[in-house]
C-alpha cells in the first residue's frame, strides 16, 4: 500500500510556439528567462542551471523519457500537465502533451489541470514598461456549452487512455480557477457526456490557497462551497497562508505593491520559515489534497518584482514532505494526493528536475519520505 500517490505538477513551456515568438521574440521558451537571471542579493542563487536533462526541448520525445525515468525511480505517481483552452477551441503550449497522448509514450502517469486563466504581458516575463498597465494578450473565456462539449471532446482521448490518473475509477482533472461563473455548467455538462462516453465521471478537484487575503470565508467554508458547486475535492497550496503568517507586512507587499503600483519590491522568506505554516488542520479532510513547494524564486520572470525563498534545500523539502505524507496516511487509498509543484517550473525557482548544485536532492526527497 503507498504512503502517498505523489503527483508532479508540470509546464510543458519549453519549446518555441508562434505566440511566444510573436510576444517575446523568436526562439522564446521558459529558459529564455533562466538564462538570463541575475543574483539580486548577497548569496542568491541565480541563474540556475539543469543538470542531468540540459536546457532540453519537449518536443524531444527522449528528453520525456528520461523526465519519466527520474520521476519513476523517486516514487512519483505520474505527471500532471498544465493545459491551456481559452474558449472556442483555442490552445497553447498543448504539443508536447499531444505528442506523450498519440504515441503511448512514456508509458507514465498522467492527468491535467486546467490553466484557465488569461496571459498578460507578464505572465512569463516582466519585461513591460514600469508604470504601465498589463495588457492582455490571450483572453481565457468561457463561451458557453458548445465550447464545454468541445472542449470535453477534445480531452476525452485522454480520459480514456490507460495511463490517465484516476481516483475512485474516474479521470481526475483539476481546475485552476474553480470561481467562474459558469463552473456548475461545465461540471454538469462534462458529467453527463461521460456517462454518455461510458466513462464512470470525471473527478473534478478545485485549486485554490489555504488562506488568500481577499477572502473572508474560512477555509472549511470555502471547501463547503466549492464541493456544493460540484467539486468532489479541493487542492489546497499554504503560499499565501505561510507569507501571512510569517509577516503579514511583507505578504502584502509582496502581493499588492507590485501588483497595482508596478514598483520593484524585492521580498524574501526563509523557507524554512514557510514549511512551519504551510499546511492547514483542513489538508486531513479526506477530500482536501495538500500541495507540497520545494522551493520558490520568481525573479527569472519578474526581477526585483517578486517573492523569494531563500534557503531552500533538499534538507528543508524533505521535512516538508513527510510532514504531507503524515497528513494523508489516514486517508483512502485513492484519496492519499500530494501534489508538488512542480517538476519543472524553472523560471518561478520552483522545480525537483536535478540541477548543478543539489543534484538528485529534491527527487532523493521525495523518495525517502515515500519509503
Amino acid at each position: 500500500m503507498k504512503k502517498a500517490r505523489v503527483i508532479a505538477v508540470y509546464l510543458p513551456q519549453f519549446h518555441p510556439i508562434p505566440e511566444n515568438d510573436l510576444w517575446w521574440g523568436k526562439g522564446f521558451t521558459e529558459w529564455t528567462n533562466v538564462r538570463r537571471a541575475k543574483p539580486l542579493f548577497r548569496g542568491h542563487e541565480q541563474p540556475r542551471q539543469p543538470s542531468d536533462l540540459g536546457f532540453y526541448d519537449l518536443l524531444d520525445p527522449q528528453v520525456r523519457e528520461r523526465q519519466a525515468s527520474l520521476a519513476r525511480e523517486a516514487g512519483i505517481e505520474g505527471f500532471c500537465y498544465w493545459h491551456y483552452w481559452f474558449g472556442n477551441g483555442k490552445r497553447l503550449l498543448e504539443k508536447p502533451f499531444e505528442e506523450v497522448l498519440s504515441s503511448g509514450k512514456p508509458d507514465f502517469p498522467f492527468c491535467l489541470a486546467w490553466a484557465n486563466h488569461s496571459w498578460s504581458d507578464k505572465t512569463w516575463t516582466a519585461l513591460r514598461i514600469i508604470g504601465e498597465p498589463s495588457r492582455i494578450l490571450m483572453e481565457q473565456s468561457y463561451p458557453g456549452e458548445s465550447d464545454f462539449i468541445g472542449h470535453f471532446q477534445a480531452l476525452l482521448p485522454a480520459f480514456r487512455d490507460r495511463r490517465y490518473i484516476r481516483v475512485d475509477g474516474k479521470p481526475v482533472f483539476f481546475i485552476y480557477d474553480p470561481y467562474f461563473p459558469q463552473v456548475r455548467e461545465l461540471i454538469r455538462t462534462w458529467r453527463r457526456l461521460a456517462r454518455e462516453h461510458a466513462l464512470p465521471g470525471i473527478h473534478f478537484v478545485a485549486m485554490i490557497q489555504s488562506k488568500p487575503l481577499r477572502m473572508k470565508e474560512s477555509l472549511t467554508q470555502r471547501i463547503a462551497h466549492l464541493t456544493a458547486s460540484g467539486f468532489d475535492a479541493v487542492n489546497t497550496v499554504g503560499t499565501a497562508k505561510a507569507e501571512q503568517e510569517c509577516s503579514l507586512l511583507k505578504a502584502y507587499a509582496a502581493i499588492a505593491l507590485p501588483k497595482y503600483l508596478h514598483i520593484h519590491h524585492l521580498v524574501r522568506y526563509k523557507q524554512t520559515d514557510i514549511n512551519r505554516h504551510f499546511f492547514s488542520d483542513e489538508d486531513r479532510l479526506e477530500n482536501v489534497y495538500p500541495t507540497a513547494l520545494p522551493n520558490w524564486d520568481r525573479s527569472p520572470r519578474c526581477g526585483k518584482d517578486c517573492v523569494v525563498y531563500t534557503d531552500s534545500t533538499p534538507e528543508a523539502f524533505a521535512g516538508q514532505m513527510q510532514d504531507a505524507v503524515r497528513l494523508v496516511e489516514d486517508k483512502a487509498q485513492e484519496h492519499r494526493l500530494i501534489l508538488v509543484r512542480s517538476w519543472n517550473e524553472w523560471g518561478e525557482g520552483n522545480y525537483l528536475e536535478p540541477d548543478v548544485r543539489y543534484g538528485h536532492g529534491y527527487l532523493d526527497a521525495i523518495k525517502k519520505s515515500l519509503e
